[in-house]
């Protein structure tokens, strides 16, 4: 048994849930109608409620007692500070340095790191309005439409992920574009619209030797030099880098003086916040990328700052633990009521997937207890539509974050309060659900008499939900939301005992596709693996022959 589970305070915990399994969130709001006013937080405009969570007055003291037990303030703390949390690489965490707009000193080995973050913030402030005014020009002499990122996991999802939200403040007649994908089709639908006349391509990769970003970067080049008759000068004025790697980034043909650093502190999933977000910046202005990074750093601070009981990221990562732990859910929803926020989930299944998904603890040992949930969800209605019904109805219990805007961007109010009503109404009913007398008294006196159709309607409810409502999305306010989640995530990383900032689960594959991949390309029958890996090679090599 880990110290984790056999803790006091887990053991409360423990106690605790088994008091609360049958715990009835219906009855709870109407027995206190201060219910609300009790589980509800502001930061700003954005309202976090979490009172249709199976939660009483015992539930957070207990959940904070867990935290700390498990040292969750020196934890934030060291993170702060610059300690290096993560253990397995010795690096520091300091995405929250990217966004530190109060430009208080954060130390690594003795060196404050804000002088060379400000220093990239204004290089690319510099950038950008070159671009967005057309005084850079392409090689015909041609401003820029189109812009193109080029990148794999954070490099990509963080800034699509942004630019798509941030689409009513995007430049008109600027278009943002993301390659990931190592599948040719992702790179060629791309390429098919654009010209290579106004295209500026942005090739993000700290070492510059990535294999997807770097073989989508070299095909984008090859397909840039045959529309330029092989003129390599030309490539200098329409491909820039995001790396580290000075060497590689010359060799590809782009100037250094359009190379925009990187630092081993900053996390692939947390990257958006540096110079990563180039094409954030570029799409939507340099201004509203430091909005973005202001409502950042003001979650930071509310999360540094704020006690336990009124911090909103420290309770987002206690009801997870609360719901994985000891409900056993292994999923939770992300459902955004905002087409603009369609890659929200996408974004943030990364950032705790890849963060928590670990069964091994900071001491090397493996634990005896559930880790990361499985993150999923799409944006509102269309959800309602597809998956809702196993929510409401179906045998899992499945946690659910809503998000929506009390306003919209766009003059078609009848359609944002339809947005906006579903938003509320579909908590509700997950907390409420259905009585069978609620169910027989909306029933004609025929249907009373099938009991099949009376089970078919009767809605269980209790099912836990946090909403979040803001006047609208605006680069500030999604600052803070995404800061909330990333919190959130390493909350639930320091209570667990892991390393929430490695990912050494994805190298073993990438491992294995190297040795696979010029087996692919010899006429001899591959027997080097295990007997089903071997027959699959074989077998897609006797296809490729048919051709």
């Amino acid at each position: 048994m880990s110290a984790l589970t056999t803790s006091q305070a887990w053991i409360a915990l423990t106690a605790h849930y088994h008091h609360m399994q049958n715990y009835s969130m219906r009855e709870a709001f109407a027995n206190d109608p201060e219910r609300f006013h009790k589980y509800s937080l502001h930061l700003n405009d954005i309202l976090f409620d979490y009172s249709k969570n199976r939660i009483n007055q015992h539930t957070l003291p207990l959940l904070i007692e867990l935290a700390n037990a498990t040292e969750l303030p020196a934890k934030i703390e060291a993170m702060f500070s610059g300690v290096k949390i993560n253990t397995t690489e010795h690096r520091a965490v300091l995405h929250i340095a990217l966004r530190n707009r109060g430009n208080r000193p954060i130390f690594i080995d003795g060196d404050d790191v804000m002088p060379e973050v400000n220093g990239v913030l204004a290089k690319m402030r510099a950038f950008t309005e070159r671009v967005r005014s057309g005084a850079w020009k392409g090689y015909t002499g041609k401003p820029i439409t189109d812009i193109v990122n080029i990148g794999i996991g954070g490099s990509s999802l963080g800034p699509k992920m942004v630019a798509a939200a941030l689409a009513p403040y995007g430049k008109p007649g600027l278009n943002a574009h993301f390659v990931s994908n190592i599948d040719a089709g992702d790179l060629l639908s791309t390429l098919n619209v654009l010209s290579p006349e106004t295209t500026l391509f942005i090739v993000a990769s700290k070492s510059f030797g990535t294999q997807e970003a770097m073989v989508n970067a070299k095909s984008a080049r090859r397909w840039f030099l045959d529309k330029v008759n092989n003129d390599e000068s030309a490539i200098a004025k329409h491909f820039v880098a995001i790396s580290t790697n000075t060497k590689l980034v010359t060799e590809f043909g782009i100037n250094t003086d359009n190379m925009f650093e990187l630092w081993d502190w900053v996390g692939g999933r947390y990257s958006l916040w540096s110079a990563v977000g180039l094409s954030i910046a570029l799409y939507a202005g340099m201004d509203h990328f430091e909005n973005l990074l202001q409502g950042a750093y003001e979650a930071d601070e509310h999360f540094r700052t704020q006690p336990f009981d009124q911090n909103i990221p420290v309770i987002m990562g206690l009801l997870g633990i609360w719901y994985n732990n000891f409900f056993g859910a292994q999923s939770y929803a992300l459902l955004p009521y905002d087409y603009s926020m369609r890659y929200f989930s996408d974004y943030l299944q990364q950032g705790d997937m890849e963060s928590n998904g670990k069964s091994i603890d900071l001491d090397g040992q493996k634990i005896d207890y559930d880790t990361g949930q499985i993150i999923w969800g799409q944006q509102g209605t269309n959800g309602q539509h597809a998956f809702y019904q196993l929510i409401h109805q179906g045998t899992k219990l499945v946690p659910c974050d809503f998000h929506c805007a009390a306003t919209g961007f766009y003059n078609l109010q009848e359609h944002q309060d339809i947005l906006v009503s579903n938003f509320l109404a579909q908590p509700e009913a997950l907390m409420r659900g259905k009585t069978r007398e609620e169910v027989i008294n909306e029933l004609s006196p025929k249907e009373r008499e099938d009991d099949v159709l009376i089970a078919s309607k009767i809605f269980d409810g209790n099912k836990p939900s946090n909403s979040f409502l803001y006047r609208k999305l605006t680069p500030k306010t999604l600052g803070s939301l995404l800061a909330f989640y990333e919190h959130k995530i390493f909350v639930q990383g320091a209570i667990w005992n892991i390393n929430s900032f490695d990912q050494m689960g994805v190298e073993l594959g990438k491992i294995l596709a190297k040795a696979i991949q010029p087996e692919l390309n010899t006429p001899d029958e591959i027997d080097s693996h295990d007997c089903s890996t071997n027959a699959l090679i074989n077998y897609c090599k006797a296809l490729r022959q048919q051709n």
